[in-house]
């Protein structure tokens, strides 16, 4: 099997050191549990795992940011809330392990509510690290069902990672991969998704990706072109794009037989509905997707 080179590192990371977009994601999902009521996704781990200092500034903070991170937060809660719906489904289908890919400050683990479900974390060894950190800090105890599954991308590959954290390719897994596919390139992506089909026919995975910039209206482009900016300047440039009916058509030749789709007008639908506080997805640039065998 060709070799799963996850941009060498899984979020295109500095060597050796943790990504500054895991925190920042982290963080987006702390302020949504203090500031935005009804809560899209309730997280209870979400304030401890992002530090003392962290929590402490959030809890004495005047308000939740400017309009543009309220868009941007609500993408972020959407798309883990969409996962881990998905993820639900799977366990009542009967699916015992569960891949976070890209695990960042993921609290999944920390908060499991299957008892039956395993637990699979695979990111950088260096973010595993800083999180293991993060973890003791908050006494935020590692649960038995947790296996962490640490990668170097430039010298292994996903299935032999996954291997020596004890889990079983041919049983069926449902994966979620957030806010990774941007900072991949397209056959990277591809081949990831391909081999999590061919390890199991029964396999699902839940990810997000960015639209190509030239198929948004020119206020998406702006939008677009200041968040860009902003994830290079951390060291972490977009590079993956995909245009919506071209991937749902490499999903189906991998061997998916479900695919669901959805860009902001269904996640607003879905998840934002009648809220009085006006939080919601705007812009266009990423979309939700889940594709199951």
């Amino acid at each position: 099997m060709a070799r799963l080179l996850l941009c060498a590192v899984l979020i295109s990371m500095i060597q050796g050191k943790p990504s500054r977009t895991a925190h920042r994601v982290a963080l987006r999902r702390a302020v949504h549990q203090l500031f935005d009521h009804p809560k899209v996704f309730d997280d209870p781990v979400a304030l401890k795992i992002i530090g003392r200092d962290a929590e402490a500034k959030l809890q004495t903070a005047s308000g939740s940011g400017p309009k543009s991170m309220r868009y941007l937060r609500a993408f972020l809660v959407a798309r883990s809330r969409f996962a881990e719906d998905h993820l639900a489904q799977a366990v009542a289908r009967g699916v015992k392990q569960y891949v976070v890919l890209g695990a960042g400050l993921d609290t999944f683990a920390y908060r499991n509510p299957f008892e039956t479900l395993r637990v699979f974390e695979v990111d950088y060894p260096a973010t595993q690290e800083w999180k293991r950190g993060q973890l003791e800090a908050a006494s935020i105890a590692i649960p038995a069902t947790l296996t962490f599954a640490p990668v170097d991308f430039e010298k292994d590959t996903l299935a032999d990672g996954l291997r020596r954290a004890g889990f079983i390719a041919n049983e069926p897994a449902f994966f979620s991969w957030l806010g990774v596919t941007p900072y991949l390139a397209e056959e990277t992506v591809l081949s990831t998704l391909r081999w999590i089909a061919s390890s199991c026919s029964q396999n699902g995975v839940a990810f997000d990706y960015a639209v190509p910039r030239s198929s948004l209206s020119f206020f998406n482009r702006m939008v677009f072109d200041a968040l860009a900016a902003r994830v290079a300047r951390a060291g972490e440039p977009f590079i993956g794009f995909f245009d919506s009916k071209a991937l749902a058509l490499h999903l189906r030749g991998m061997g998916f037989t479900y695919i669901e789709d959805i860009g902001s007008e269904e996640i607003n639908a879905r998840y934002f509905a009648h809220r009085s506080d006006g939080l919601r997805v705007r812009g266009g640039l990423g979309r939700l997707m889940c594709a199951q065998g």
